[in-house]
C-alpha cells in the first residue's frame, strides 16, 4: 500500500443530511445465450488435464514420489506445506506436514523448494527438505538456505513430525533469489542437492568461480548414512555438528574435489575446499533428474538475460557460469587450462528457432524428467522440460551412439510450469503449475476434454453484426484507463458473464475473482496510414475464457475484406504490414504478431489476475452505455455483476493516462508500469526481476529507484532506474530494446515512443529533485538512525511525526511550520480545506464520535477521489451537513 499518515486535526459539529448518487442507463443485466466458445478447448495431440481430479494447491513447487509406493504421491507448496495424495485412481489430499511457520517464502524464489525420501524410508522414516529460513546460526541472524532431515510419524504414514527437524546445512544467504533447492537420491544412494549462485545479478557475490568459499553454484553429493570409508566435510559455519563435533553427514570418498589444490588456475587449500561439490559453475539449477535407465543426471540451469540451458552433470564438471551464459561469453576470460562443459541444449529468451509444435524460446527453464511410460510410447527415452516464463513444454531425445540432441519439439503449454514428476501408478508425466494444479500429460487424435474452437469469428456468437461489431445481448463493452502497449494497435473491449446467477468478486486493490465461463473479447485495428483514422484496418479479435483451471486464449485474424476472421493456429502467426506516411511514402514495414495460445498464457498470468486490465484501477472511469458517461464500476455493481455491492465508489483508486498533465509525472509512470508490466513483475509473478509494478506498492518500496538487477549488462552501476541517468536505467533500456532481452518480451516489434518519453522525463526531470524519507532524515537530523528523526517521533511537538512532516514537506524541527487543514462551514455543506501538494495523495476520513471506538470511515464524495496532482494548489473536499450532532474529520496523506 502507498506510504501514508493520518492527520486527526479537524472536527466540526453539524446536522446530518443523506445524499445518494443516481446512475442511469445499463438498466439491467442480461444473460448471454449466444456464445459458443468453450470453457475447455479441444486440444488435439499433446495436452494436459488436472492430474488429481479437482484437487488444487497453493503455489505447488515440487512433486515427489515415495520409493516403492505406487498409490501415493506428494505435492510440496512453496509456503511450507506438504500434501500426500492417496488413492491415485480416486485422489484425495491430506496435510502431511506444515512448517510454514518457519519457512521464509516472502519473496518469489524463497520457500520450501525441495523434498526427497530416504531410499530406506520404510525403516528409518527419514525424508529431507530444502527451504529458506530467517534464523540465527552461530550468533549470526539472517536469511539461510537450509537442508534438513525430518521424520515420518511412526503411528501415521500420512503425517510427519514437524518438530523432528535435524538441520544438516544452513548456508547464510544474502539474497532472496537463485536458491536451487532440488533434492534427489541418486542410483548410488547418495543425496544430491542443487544450489544457485546466491542471487543478485550476474553472480555479483562472486561465488560461481570458487570451490573454497560457500555452498553455492553447485550440485552437492553427500552421504546421509555416513557409510564406512567416507570422510567428514571440511570445517564451515554452515555445517551443523553433533555432540562430538561431527557433521550429520559425510562426504563420499570418491567426490571429485577432495584433496584439490588448484581450481580455475588458482591455488586453493584442500582443507578449505567444499568437498561436498559434485559439479560446479551453475547459476540457478532449477530442477534436475536422473535417467532411471542409465543414471545420467539432467539439470536445467536458468540463464541470466539471454539464454537457458540443459546440462548433463558429470563428476567434477564445471558448467561455466559466470564466464559464460549457455555457450556465450558473459564475464571474464576463461583461464588457460580450464575446461568448461557445454550444455547439451540452449535456447534464447526471444527469437528462438522454429521446432515442431512451436518455437524453442523462453526465459526461465524448468528441468523435467526422462520418460519411459506406456501411454506416450512415442516419447520413450525423451527428456521433457518446460519454461516457467512462457509455459511451453518441450521434449528431445539424445542419440544413443553419440549423445547428440535430436527431435526437439514443443508439445503443449502449461501455465507457469515449475516442476515435473512421474505418476508412480502408471508412469505418466506430471507437471506442476504454479497457479495451483498438477497437470497430467496426455496425447490423443481426438480431444480428451472440451469442444473445438469455432473456426470463424462469425461462429463464436459474440457479435450480432460484424460490420459494426455490435455485440450480442449480455456482452458488455468496457474501457480502461491505460492500455497495454500493442504496437500502435487501437483496441475495443467487451466482457460477458453469461449466466445471471454467476457474479464477479470485487476487490478495491488487487485482482478480482471471476466465475468459470466469463469471457473477455478484445478487438485490434491498425492505421495503415499514420494519423488517418479512415485507414484503420481490422487485424484480429482475441478471446480469453475463464475455466476451472485458469484461462485459455485464442485469436481470429480478419480477412482482407474485413468481413470475417479466421481462427489463428495454435502456434500463432506473423504478418509484415506496410505502414505509410500521410504523403503516401512508406514509413515502415511492421512485423505484426498474432499470438500463439501459449503466448496468451505468458501474459495472462494468475499473479496478474489473468484478465489483464479488468480490475479496479483500470475500470474506475466513466463509460457511455448510451445515455451519457457514467461511472463504469458503479454501473456494473448496480445491475448485479458483483457478489456484493461496491461501496465508497467515489474513493476507488484509478490509473492515470500518460497524457494527463494534471497528474504527477511519477504517478503517470507508475500507472504505465502497472498497465504494461504487472502481469509478470510482482510477488508471485513469472519475471526474474524483483521490482514490483503494482500501483499499490509505494515507489520507495517497489525496487524501482536504484533497484538491484539480476542482469547488470556488465556494468555494476546499472540499476532498474537511476536518477538522472537514462543509460544506466535498465528499465528504460529494456523497453527501448527490440530483440533478445526486450520488454515486453513477446508479441511486440515496435518501440512505445510515448512510454519512452514518459519514463525519460521522469528519470531526467523529476527524480533528481525527488527526496526520499531517508534523505529527509539525513538533511534534518544528520542520519536515519537519530531517534529525534524517527518516523513516529514528533520532535517539534506540533502534532505531526517526522514521517508526516516529510509527506507534507514541512520542517520536523520547527513547530511553527505546519501543513494547514481548515473547515469552511456553510448552510448546506461543510468544506475540509487544505493545500494539495504535488505528487501527494489525500483522503478525508470521518467519524461521529471520538470516544466510542468508532472506526474512521472514508468520506465517499466525488471531491474526495484519490489522485496525485502535478502542482501545489488549494483543495476542498465537500461534505453535506447532516442531522448527526457532530462529525469529526481527519486527512490521510500518502505518497505514490
Amino acid at each position: 500500500m502507498p506510504a501514508s499518515r493520518l492527520l486527526p486535526r479537524v472536527f466540526v459539529s453539524y446536522l446530518m443530511v443523506v445524499t445518494a448518487t443516481v446512475v442511469q442507463a445499463l438498466d439491467n443485466r442480461v444473460a448471454n445465450t449466444t456464445l459458443t466458445v468453450p470453457q475447455q478447448p479441444a486440444v488435439y495431440g499433446y495436452q494436459t488435464v488436472n492430474a488429481f481430479g479437482n484437487l488444487t494447491f497453493t503455489r505447488p513447487v515440487a512433486l515427489v514420489a515415495q520409493p516403492g509406493m505406487t498409490n501415493r504421491y506428494f505435492v510440496v507448496e512453496q509456503a511450507g506445506r506438504i500434501f500426500v495424495i492417496t488413492n491415485l485412481a480416486s485422489p484425495t489430499k491430506t496435510m502431511f506436514m506444515d512448517i510454514s511457520g518457519i519457512v521464509d517464502s516472502s519473496d518469489n524464489e524463497e520457500g520450501l523448494l525441495g523434498m526427497a525420501f530416504h531410499p530406506d524410508w520404510a525403516n528409518n522414516g527419514w525424508f529431507y527438505l530444502f527451504y529458506t529460513i530467517n534464523t540465527t546460526v552461530n550468533n549470526v541472524a539472517g536469511r539461510y538456505d537450509r537442508l534438513a532431515r525430518y521424520q515420518i510419524d511412526p503411528t501415521n504414514s500420512n503425517a510427519a513430525l514437524a518438530n523432528s527437524e535435524r538441520p544438516l546445512l544452513s548456508q547464510f544467504d544474502e539474497d532472496w533469489n537463485h536458491n536451487g533447492g532440488d533434492l534427489h537420491f541418486g542410483p548410488d544412494g547418495y543425496l544430491y542437492v542443487s544450489t544457485g549462485d546466491e542471487g543478485g545479478s550476474g553472480d555479483n557475490r562472486n561465488n560461481s568461480r570458487f570451490i573454497n568459499k560457500d555452498y553455492f553454484s553447485a550440485i552437492l553429493r553427500i552421504d546421509v548414512d555416513k557409510r564406512a570409508g567416507n570422510i567428514e566435510p571440511n570445517t564451515h559455519p554452515a555445517v551443523h555438528l553433533d555432540g562430538q563435533a561431527k557433521a550429520f553427514y559425510s562426504v563420499p570418498a570418491d567426490n571429485p574435489f577432495i584433496g584439490a589444490t588448484n581450481f580455475n588456475a588458482q591455488l586453493v587449500s584442500s582443507n578449505s575446499v567444499r568437498t561436498e561439490f559434485w559439479a560446479v559453475g551453475l547459476r540457478n539449477p532449477w530442477r534436475f533428474t536422473f535417467d532411471p535407465m542409465n543414471g545420467l543426471l539432467y539439470c536445467a540451469d536458468v540463464g541470466q538475460g539471454l539464454y537457458e540451458e540443459v546440462d548433463i552433470i558429470t563428476r567434477g564438471g564445471d558448467y561455466g557460469w559466470r564466464y559464460r551464459e549457455g555457450l556465450h561469453p558473459y564475464s571474464g576470460a576463461v583461464p588457460p587450462g580450464v575446461t568448461l562443459i557445454d550444455p547439451i541444449l540452449e535456447y534464447p529468451h526471444s527469437g528462438g528457432p522454429s521446432v515442431p509444435g512451436g518455437s524453442l524460446q523462453g526465459n526461465s527453464i524448468t528441468g523435467g524428467v526422462v520418460y519411459y511410460g506406456e501411454r506416450l510410447a512415442q516419447l520413450n527415452g525423451y527428456y521433457l522440460f518446460g519454461d516457467a516464463g512462457n509455459g511451453r513444454i518441450f521434449a528431445f531425445r539424445r542419440n544413443p551412439s553419440n549423445g547428440a540432441v535430436e527431435d526437439v519439439r514443443q508439445l503443449t503449454s502449461v501455465s507457469t510450469p515449475v516442476a515435473f514428476g512421474i505418476d508412480p501408478s502408471n508412469g505418466d508425466v506430471l507437471i506442476s503449475s504454479l497457479g495451483g494444479t498438477v497437470r497430467r500429460l496426455l496425447y490423443s487424435n481426438s480431444p480428451v476434454q472440451g469442444q473445438p474452437l469455432p473456426p470463424k469469428l462469425s461462429l463464436t456468437g459474440a457479435f450480432d453484426n460484424l460490420t459494426n461489431l455490435e455485440p450480442e445481448p449480455g456482452i458488455v463493452p468496457y474501457e480502461i484507463n491505460v492500455p497495454f502497449w500493442s504496437d500502435y494497435a487501437l483496441k475495443s473491449r467487451w466482457f460477458s458473464v453469461p449466466a445471471l446467477n454467476d457474479t464477479m468478486t470485487f476487490a478495491r486493490t488487487g485482482n478480482w475473482g471471476f466465475p468459470s465461463g466469463t469471457v473477455w473479447i478484445k478487438h485490434f485495428e491498425l492505421e495503415i496510414t499514420n494519423g488517418v483514422a479512415s485507414s484503420r484496418r481490422r487485424l484480429e479479435t482475441r478471446f480469453l475464457v475463464k475455466n476451472n483451471d485458469g484461462v485459455h486464449g485464442f485469436t481470429y485474424r480478419w480477412n482482407g475484406a474485413g468481413t470475417d476472421a479466421d481462427l489463428v493456429s495454435l502456434i500463432g502467426q506473423d504478418e509484415a504490414i506496410d505502414i505509410y506516411n500521410a504523403d503516401g511514402s512508406l514509413n515502415r514495414v511492421q512485423n505484426y504478431r498474432y499470438p500463439s495460445r501459449a503466448e496468451c498464457l505468458q501474459c495472462h498470468t494468475a499473479a496478474g489476475g489473468q484478465a489483464l486490465g479488468f480490475n479496479t484501477v483500470q475500470l474506475n472511469r466513466t463509460h457511455d452505455y448510451g445515455a451519457g458517461p457514467m461511472p463504469q464500476i458503479d454501473a456494473l455493481s448496480r445491475v448485479g455483476y458483483f457478489s456484493a455491492p461496491v461501496v465508497d465508489a467515489h474513493t476507488l483508486p484509478a490509473l492515470a493516462h500518460p497524457d494527463d498533465a494534471n497528474v504527477s509525472l511519477e504517478y503517470r509512470v507508475r500507472s504505465y508500469l502497472h498497465a504494461n508490466c504487472v502481469q509478470c513483475h510482482q510477488p508471485g509473478g513469472t519475471a526474474q526481476g524483483n521490482w514490483d509494478a503494482r500501483i499499490s506498492s509505494a515507489t520507495d518500496n517497489a525496487g524501482l529507484i536504484n533497484g538491484a538487477l539480476l542482469n547488470d549488462q556488465g556494468n555494476p552501476a546499472n540499476r532498474v532506474v537511476v536518477s538522472g541517468d537514462l543509460d544506466r536505467s535498465q528499465l528504460l533500456q529494456r523497453i527501448l530494446l527490440r530483440g533478445p532481452g526486450q520488454m515486453p518480451p513477446i508479441t511486440s516489434t515496435e518501440i512505445d515512443q510515448q512510454g519512452i518519453a514518459l519514463l525519460s522525463a521522469w528519470i531526467t526531470n523529476s527524480l533528481p529533485g525527488r527526496q526520499t524519507f531517508a534523505e529527509y532524515q539525513v538533511a534534518l537530523f544528520g542520519s536515519t538512525s537519530n531517534p529525534d528523526g524517527a518516523p513516529d517521533f514528533d520532535f517539534d511537538g506540533d502534532g505531526a511525526d517526522t514521517y508526516t512532516e516529510w509527506l507534507t514537506r514541512t520542517d520536523a524541527r520547527n513547530g511553527a511550520d505546519v501543513w494547514p487543514v481548515g473547515i469552511n462551514l456553510q448552510a448546506d455543506d461543510v468544506g475540509i480545506e487544505f493545500e494539495q501538494l504535488a505528487n501527494r495523495g489525500f483522503e478525508v476520513q470521518f467519524k461521529t464520535n471520538l470516544v466510542s471506538g468508532e472506526t474512521w470511515q472514508v468520506l465517499d464524495v466525488p471531491s474526495n477521489a484519490p489522485g496525485y496532482s502535478s502542482a501545489d494548489g488549494p483543495a476542498v473536499v465537500t461534505d453535506s451537513r447532516t442531522n448527526a450532532p457532530s462529525r469529526y474529520y481527519r486527512v490521510r496523506v500518502f505518497a505514490p
